[in-house]
């Protein structure tokens, strides 16, 4: 054994690292490594889990395939939980407090998840969202990924009276999209142009046999919700709303997309040596999916798998996403994991699975790969938390941090109150028991609730102090709409090369 081995192998097994006993066999492997996060798709809308009428065959595979975690938590809104997965520590403590008004803006003072994967050799590729700060000092190039093809912003087309906006006028269909820095004209429903560049990068990178973690983050089936023409007839044609059809529209587009990838995965024999993750980045969003207890069409009723709670709220629907994992021949396909697990597990998993070194004093997440392993024993619970924020621009935090947040663990949810003028005051439910949140046990297990706002308390004190964003000056203009002006009226934008995926 080399002197490198032995040392990745005291790492995975380290309890300062890892608070595990139990060493990964699969530490220090080095697969490469595809991570697909869809936007506000959640938990419900996929066949395998419920889904009484979406068509979602490719997705139902994946999920046969794969091991898959049952109670994978996120934040409740798209920026917060992408900078979880990121650094690998809840989202307050990367500045992260709203989606927008540059509070969407990760902390340059954070070593993220590329950062840490280029240390062991891997280049780094995003394609799609990513949500973190549209000011240059911000955008993933300069972040440690070596290829960027990326709207801005928080979606295609969105701009607010701040630095988070994208080029001016964009659509989901042909958008423009900016290609490590320069804006090119693209032909196609986003969600397509997106899974083709990633592809044709993956392409490149198996053929240089070079080791690559490709982060596909669709805007998709984020709102407005519109989805390629096919795929949305199909539910026009069964009495949808417009919007109904845009949204069930673009989570089976996604499931298309899912299809091509695997697909060529195992025509260019990468397979086996490739991890996927499939997951979502929030609950199911409301409106676009329907509104609980009213059919969508006739014979089509609204589906949220049980749970209380969509996007933006602090309940079990707010916040719990699907997390799937395949690798062909090393993880067990069909295994499913009853742990709670988390946005904040991503990169401490990957950084194990690949032998890097976790940044200083940052990570809060566990390495899975135990778990994934099937090593059950001696994996202590633990409470993680979560917190809207979104209060106004200029408040002070600590006014509303009784409000709008909940802490979890293996078998509790405990949910503050939704505001002052909210007199129910918080709620505990066991969600072993009654995981549709339908009774409130407080009263029952005072003892219980106590413990966990004494953590909430401690867990917000750490983090105030790194809410770096809170007093931060709008941005007095919109580097995309700058850039894509300047570059229009110099060189002016030309058609992406779509590569060739053969």
């Amino acid at each position: 054994m080399t002197t490198r081995s032995l040392l990745l192998m005291l790492v995975a097994c380290s309890p300062f690292v890892v608070p595990r006993p139990v060493c990964a066999q699969l530490a220090g492997s080095k697969p490469n490594i595809i991570l697909v996060i869809t936007d506000d798709q959640g938990y419900p809308p996929i066949g395998r889990h419920g889904h009484p009428w979406l068509q979602t065959p490719h997705l139902d595979a994946l999920h046969d395939g794969s091991t898959r975690f049952r109670r994978f938590l996120v934040a409740p809104t798209c920026s917060p939980t992408r900078s979880a997965i990121m650094t690998g520590r809840h989202p307050e403590k990367n500045g992260i407090t709203h989606t927008i008004l540059e509070r969407e803006r990760m902390t340059l003072k954070a070593t993220i998840l590329p950062q840490v994967l280029k240390t062991v050799g891997y280049r780094s590729g995003i394609f799609g969202k990513w949500h973190l700060g549209d000011e240059h000092p911000y955008q993933p190039d300069q972040r440690g990924f070596d290829e960027t093809f990326i709207h801005g912003a928080g979606g295609i087309g969105q701009a607010y009276d701040c630095s988070c906006a994208d080029a001016p006028n964009n659509t989901y269909t042909n958008p423009v999209i900016r290609h490590n820095g320069r804006f090119v004209q693209t032909q196609g429903f986003c969600t397509d142009v997106f899974f083709t560049a990633a592809l044709g990068w993956i392409k490149q990178q198996a053929d240089a046999r070079q080791p690559f973690f490709a982060y596909v983050a669709t805007n998709a089936p984020h709102g407005p919700f519109i989805a390629p023409e096919k795929n949305a007839r199909r539910f026009t044609n069964l009495g949808f709303g417009k919007e109904q059809a845009g949204f069930y529209g673009m989570v089976e587009n996604i499931d298309e997309n899912l299809g091509r990838l695997f697909a060529k995965l195992d025509e260019w024999k990468l397979s086996e040596n490739t991890l996927v993750i499939f997951m979502s980045d929030n609950g199911m969003t409301g409106g676009g999916s329907g509104v609980p207890g009213r059919e969508l069409a006739a014979g089509y009723p609204f589906y949220n798998a049980g749970q209380k709670g969509l996007k933006g709220t602090t309940d079990e629907g707010g916040v719990r996403v699907p997390c799937f994992v395949r690798w062909k021949g090393k993880i067990k396909p069909g295994n499913e994991i009853d742990r709670i697990a988390a946005h904040i597990d991503i990169l401490p998993t990957l950084a194990a699975l690949t032998g890097a070194a976790l940044p200083d004093n940052q990570v809060e997440g566990r390495n899975l790969l135990p778990l994934l392993e099937g090593k059950l024993e001696g994996w202590e619970d633990r409470f993680l938390f979560t917190h809207i924020g979104r209060w106004p621009t200029g408040a002070d935090p600590d006014q509303f941090q009784d409000y709008q947040f909940a802490v979890r663990n293996q078998r509790y949810r405990y949910v503050g109150p939704n505001g002052p003028g909210d007199k129910s005051g918080p709620s505990l439910f066991d969600m072993d028991s009654d995981p549709a949140q339908t009774t409130n046990i407080l009263a029952d297990e005072p003892a219980v609730a106590a413990r966990m706002h004494a953590a909430y308390d401690r867990y917000w004190q750490e983090a105030r102090p790194l809410m770096v964003n809170e007093s931060a000056p709008m941005s007095p203009t919109k580097p995309y709409f700058v850039w894509f002006d300047q570059q229009k009226s110099t060189v002016g934008i030309p058609d992406w090369k779509e590569p060739l995926l053969q």
